[in-house]
């Protein structure tokens, strides 16, 4: 395993579990976030004192590619790329607005390429690294009412692939996550009873985990290199 990640959308929810676990196998941090600094802070700092690690932090929008850059700026090496910061949005396409349609690709889509875009010449250097993207189940099927959501996933799949080929000659491994219905923030949206009727759809009977989307991550991140360019499902059985 590397020396060192960066991961976005660290301050809560997957990506924090994340930090967790990479922390706990000694890996030195960098962690973005877009509103929540002092929770990442928080984490930062609970971290060091428990691994003995170093940890920086970053707030901005990863859809701002000056901000990445910044943040690469403050990197001499790096060994693991977590792009994990994501939005979503349910509602009819019909009603979308180009606002909201813009705001989920380039926080999705355009900042997995801006991270990206940075990190390769960093692992270039080394002639290693492993880039680990957090998709979903959607990008694969699509769902009703999250068209704008399942594009950008079904984007990021596509992209894992063929980075995947492009990179291999480097040493470079490209892998995703494809999540499904994980216990974050991001299903706040749901009532209890909406969230009931989910659950009952997925066939292990419980929402997924973060920390064992990062447990995933662990074993990709030490994975043989032969094993790149997949998009990884991890559901309970839903697709």
């Amino acid at each position: 395993m590397g020396k060192s990640a960066l991961i976005t959308g660290a301050s809560r929810g997957i990506g924090r579990a994340i930090a967790e676990a990479l922390a706990g196998e000694g890996m030195d941090l960098y962690l973005l976030c877009h509103n929540n600094i002092e929770m990442l802070d928080e984490l930062a700092c609970r971290l060091t004192e428990r691994y003995s690690i170093s940890c920086h932090t970053f707030c901005g929008d990863v859809a701002d590619s000056e901000f990445i850059d910044m943040v690469f700026s403050n990197i001499d090496s790096l060994d693991v790329l977590i792009n994990n910061a994501g939005i979503s949005h349910i509602g009819l396409l019909q009603d979308m607005t180009n606002e909201e349609w813009n705001k989920i690709i380039n926080t999705n889509l355009s900042g997995v390429f801006y991270c990206c875009r940075a990190a390769i010449p960093l692992m270039l250097s080394s002639h290693s690294g492993r880039i680990i993207n957090i998709s979903s189940m959607w990008g694969s099927v699509g769902a009703s009412m999250e068209v704008a959501y399942s594009t950008t996933k079904g984007g990021m799949n596509s992209f894992t692939k063929a980075l995947a080929k492009e990179l291999a000659p480097s040493n470079i491994v490209v892998n995703a996550i494809a999540c499904g219905v994980i216990d974050t923030d991001m299903n706040s949206c749901f009532n209890d009873e909406e969230m009931s009727d989910l659950i009952n759809d997925i066939p292990i009977g419980r929402l997924g985990k973060p920390s064992e989307v990062a447990q995933v991550v662990l074993e990709l991140a030490s994975a043989p290199e032969y094993m790149t360019g997949q998009i990884i499902g991890m559901d309970g059985g839903y697709i």
